[in-house]
């Protein structure tokens, strides 16, 4: 099992300027959609629908957490279409929708998630070691480090979506 350590910021605005400054150079745009099938004791199991807002190309995955906090266990995969339509369609669920920007700042690759469905962007930092991630200095633009916030969390916001 690969394990995730990543960071996650409030972002107060989108970086326009600093993207047409090249301060940001965009790498990807996608569209996800994201559901949970299970929810439990840290542990989630979600799939998502990938469109890549470039090509047209879409993806499905399926993929398995444990763990809480900034460095969590992850598995990861690539399923069909028709998988992703089954387990859609047996939750019954109304899916988290996202754009999701990779962009390289600095050196760092830093992923942009603005949702759809509400008003929150959040950025996110993966790292190779929690030594790193915890040793990490975040520029102001990042915004509040919420990494550890439940409220901010995908599996809280789509529970929230939920309910609406």
């Amino acid at each position: 099992m690969a394990m995730e350590i990543e960071r996650k910021f409030l972002l107060p605005e989108y970086p326009e300027r600093l993207i047409q400054d090249g301060q940001v150079q965009v790498v990807t745009r996608h569209s996800i959609d994201q559901t949970y099938l299970a929810i439990e004791d840290g542990q989630e199991l979600r799939v998502r629908k990938i469109t890549d807002l470039y090509s047209g190309e879409i993806t499905y995955t399926h993929t398995f957490k444990d763990g809480k906090g900034i460095s969590r266990q992850e598995i990861e995969y690539n399923i069909s279409e028709g998988l992703y339509t089954q387990m859609i369609e047996a939750v019954k669920a109304v899916p988290l929708v996202k754009t999701r920007i990779t962009g390289i700042w600095n050196g760092t690759t830093v992923e942009i998630d603005l949702y759809t469905q509400l008003e929150l962007a959040v950025l996110e930092v993966e790292f190779d070691s929690l030594e790193e991630a915890e040793s990490f200095v975040a520029p102001e633009w990042f915004g509040l480090d919420v990494s550890v916030e439940k409220k901010y969390s995908n599996k809280t916001v789509w529970k929230e979506l939920q309910n609406q």
